[in-house]
């Protein structure tokens, strides 16, 4: 069962809220809303819930980011269960596409994680070996993976006292991808006379070990791979495949093939009937190239597209995607619901205009087109308990709930949204300067919102040149460059950060205790009255909570975002008068959110003070090996990352020598 650990008891609008949804969840009502305003403690709500309702929980955020960050949070609130996160594996993807307005044609790049398809393969694995599991994705969700059927069918079961064939157990692990091999590695295993040891494709620290005696499992342990001491032994274990497996296909390798051949026949008569011969014979030269590559290697490039022969799917039929692992009662949280439903329906939409076009130049067979995202209404017709949760929910999950969300605005630190002031756009940078630094005495921090990137660029060049410690934060930036800007704002590195679009970064900012946001009153979807509450809702988080709208004019936009976030101020602040509350500015530790997810864990493990010294030894000296190597390779900002880390680590050794 969930088991929720932590010190903290629900406090504000929190236990009314999880009152009313779990309720509801138990009357068998499918749709709930929750109206969280920033810093109101959500997703401790959502632990709740969880808690309370013991159902295997899919949480849906719209970012790695975003979903990281609730990933960490639930590994703390659930320490003894199952909590996985699933994202994209790609840290770069450039898909194909062509360009017939030009003649150009794109290859497929791609840049793979291999910490992120480890921990992919582990949630697989949680979810069909366990039910108690908290999965944390992002719309990768909603995108194809292996055939869970076929999947379950794989996993070798052992308990002790079991009567087993050894040879038959052997080659098992070997089609389910463990090599055999003398030393034991993730997705490896020694295959002794008593004795078969194997390490699961996403560990790096223990492994099993399975000791038969005859034909019977005599203990099943489980042994640390440093130190070879038994951490524990078990009754039993299920075995998944390991992190080379590729899973089963829907039909033999021939029949296939076959298959495939025959859609290559129809399309480029189909093709030749319309007097397109170009595109006849690049699809031939094409799939024939496809096809030579799959008979000798059982493997090509862009394989995927041809998913629906191997997963044995109809044509048009919904793709096997994360959620059908789930069991059918399943509750899924989709967070910042705002954005994260335009998304999973936009998702679909691009793919398939994408595909259409080379389908339509002879670029890839119709069957293409299978090898894609759930669309929206597969989404909704796949999830069944669901809990929208947005500081501002959209039109969509409201008029489900006939506009009537569950309401969460009293924060548990008493802090209250912030006070707004409107100003005029004459002088408006130096009336900035003053205001930053009147922050910055106090180690606060500020943000400024722009339009656009040139914009952004000017502004914080301007301030610069009048040694104001400000850097600029836009969509043409690589990932990590952004998190590292964050997180360099909240170490102290920068008083300032100017942007355009800062919601998606989904990182909480509490030492910024001022908002500036310049052209207020201009039109378009970053002042709308939504984007304007979200944004007024990154200073919420301090006690000094500050926003000044810079414009000539108050918009209906401007005037719907200051009504709302009043009325959420009063109700605060007489929340605060009765019971006797101080505001308190939000305290929380700086993460690296561009470190491997898994060395994440183990930072933020060692700084719980939860890692012995030999263990700890361990995780220094894989930081600084990978600090160094991320140097070689001119990634400097991965690098900073661990270089950050390290001195983390490093003075938790000095505390501890």
């Amino acid at each position: 069962m969930f088991r929720l650990i932590t010190n903290f008891e629900p406090k504000g609008d929190q236990p009314n809220a999880i009152k009313k949804i779990v309720e509801s969840i138990h009357k068998g009502e499918k749709e709930q809303v929750l109206l969280g305003a920033t810093g109101t403690g959500k997703t401790f709500t959502m632990a709740n819930i969880i808690q309370q309702t013991q159902k295997p929980t899919l949480i849906l955020a719209h970012n790695k980011t975003l979903a990281m960050q609730i990933y960490q949070e639930m590994q703390g609130f659930f320490p003894h269960n199952r909590v996985e996160y699933y994202v994209s594996y790609f840290d770069y993807y450039q898909p194909e596409a062509y360009k017939p307005a030009t003649d150009i044609y794109i290859g497929k790049k791609v840049q793979r994680n291999a910490s992120i398809a480890k921990m992919r393969l582990k949630t697989l694995n949680s979810l069909v070996t366990d039910r108690h599991v908290i999965v944390v994705a992002s719309v990768a969700a909603i995108y194809g993976c292996f055939n869970p059927t076929s999947y379950r069918k794989v996993v070798i079961h052992l308990e002790k006292g079991q009567k087993v064939d050894k040879d038959l157990l052997q080659e098992k692990l070997l089609l389910l991808g463990y090599k055999n091999d003398k030393k034991i590695n993730p997705g490896n295993c020694q295959i002794k006379e008593e004795k078969i040891n194997f390490m699961l494709g996403w560990e790096e620290n223990y492994y099993f070990s399975l000791s038969i005696k005859g034909n019977e499992i005599q203990k099943i342990e489980k042994i640390n791979q440093q130190t070879g001491e038994k951490i524990k032994e078990l009754k039993k274990i299920a075995i998944p495949p390991s992190q080379d497996y590729v899973g089963e296909e829907g039909e033999e390798l021939t029949k296939i093939l076959t298959r495939i051949e025959k859609e290559l026949t129809e399309q480029k008569e189909y093709f030749c009937q319309e007097g397109k011969f170009l595109e006849a014979e690049r699809l031939e030269k094409r799939i024939q190239e496809d096809l030579f590559n799959l008979r000798e290697m059982g493997f090509c490039p862009g394989i995927e597209n041809y998913s629906r022969y191997f997963d044995g799917r109809s044509e048009g039929e919904t793709p096997f995607v994360l959620l059908d692992y789930f069991p059918e009662d399943f509750l899924t949280i989709i967070d910042e619901s705002h954005i994260t439903i335009p998304q999973v329906k936009a998702m679909y939409n691009t793919d398939r205009r994408r595909k259409e076009t080379l389908v339509k130049y002879g670029f890839r067979l119709p069957s293409a087109l299978d090898n894609r995202p759930l669309s929206q209404e597969e989404f909704f017709a796949k999830i069944g308990y669901s809990l929208y949760v947005s500081a501002t929910p959209g039109n969509f999950e409201l008029e489900k709930v006939n506009y009537q969300p569950v309401e969460q605005i009293i924060r548990p630190t008493g802090l209250l949204d912030p006070e707004i002031e409107v100003r005029t756009t004459r002088n408006q940078i130096a009336d900035i300067m003053e205001e930053i630094k009147g922050k910055s005495h106090r180690g606060e921090k500020v943000l400024i919102y722009a339009l656009t990137i040139a914009m952004s660029e000017d502004i914080a060049a301007f301030l610069q040149e009048r040694n104001i410690r400000v850097v600029y934060l836009h969509s043409r930036l690589e990932i990590f460059e952004r998190y590292q800007a964050i997180t360099s704002l909240r170490r102290g590195v920068y008083d300032v950060i100017v942007g355009i679009n800062l919601l998606k970064e989904g990182i909480d900012l509490p030492e910024v205790s001022l908002v500036c946001i310049l052209d207020a009153d201009k039109p378009g979807f970053l002042r709308d009255t939504r984007s304007l509450i979200q944004i007024i809702g990154r200073a919420s988080r301090n006690r000094n909570g500050k926003v000044i709208l810079y414009a000539d004019k108050i918009t209906d936009n401007m005037l719907g975002a200051i009504e709302e976030t009043n009325r959420r101020r009063q109700i605060q602040k007489e929340h605060n008068r009765q019971n006797n509350i101080v505001p308190q500015t939000v305290e929380k530790p700086v993460k690296d959110i561009s470190l491997d997810p898994l060395i994440a864990l183990l930072v933020e493990k060692a700084q719980k003070g939860k890692m012995g010294e030999k263990e700890l030894k361990k995780l220094v000296k894989d930081v600084r090996r990978k600090m160094k190597r991320f140097t070689r390779e001119f990634k400097f900002d991965q690098a900073i990352a661990f270089r950050n880390a390290l001195l983390d680590l490093e003075k938790i050794e000095i505390a501890t020598a």
